[in-house]
């Protein structure tokens, strides 16, 4: 799915990534990472694979993309650091050529200098051309706001009773909120009002909704 925002082409991928071509700039939010082994370090039984996944779908949408810079929209990593901090620290690495930037989100509790040892910038927001890009969601008329936190749903109902909940990107007139990209996440249901739009995650979709 592709969109035109501010003459900027911005693709919608599947995974909950943006794209935005002239800028060659790649944003995801809230990826989670460590959330599973925090779980399972207090007895859920969780499978370890689920960890894996949030690599596997990070190296596909950069070997799909190839950006010069990826920006992550908070809650990079879920809590404390345990054991995939160490996996983390090895992924970033092997990207080395990529510029990285953190905005700060409400699960970013590890220390940003420990962050930035690892060649991440940080900052509470950041600006690119007519674009503020934000972890939590902001209302501003001087510019359009790119954000997640809130891990935007649809709720799919059909004739005869069928139900399904899909993880989607929700559009407003000055917004765009991104759903979470991590593989072990919740869903907020959203209601979407009169000129805003919703493009949900169908499997290897993303389908206009509204």
């Amino acid at each position: 799915m592709k969109l035109k925002i501010h003459d900027i082409n911005i693709e919608l991928h599947y995974s909950g990534a943006i794209f935005m071509k002239q800028m060659n700039t790649l944003i995801i939010a809230d990826v989670h990472l460590g959330k599973i082994e925090h779980f399972r370090k207090h007895g859920s039984a969780i499978p370890p694979i689920l960890s894996a996944k949030n690599y596997i779908e990070l190296d596909h949408v950069i070997n799909q993309y190839q950006p010069d810079q990826l920006i992550f929209l908070g809650d990079l990593f879920h809590s404390t650091k345990n054991t995939d901090w160490q996996r983390f620290t090895k992924w970033i690495k092997r990207h080395h050529s990529i510029k990285f930037q953190l905005v700060i989100g409400n699960h970013d509790v590890i220390s940003s200098r420990e962050i930035e040892n690892l060649g991440i910038e940080t900052s509470t927001e950041v600006y690119l051309q007519d674009f503020k890009l934000t972890h939590h969601p902001e209302v501003t008329e001087d510019y359009f706001n790119i954000c997640g936190h809130i891990h935007p749903g649809f709720h799919l109902k059909g004739s005869a009773k069928q139900s399904l909940k899909l993880a989607c990107f929700y559009h407003k007139p000055q917004q765009l909120i991104l759903p979470a990209f991590g593989a072990f996440t919740g869903k907020f249901i959203i209601s979407p009002q009169e000129n805003e739009h919703v493009y949900a995650i169908a499997e290897q979709n993303v389908l206009k909704i509204l």
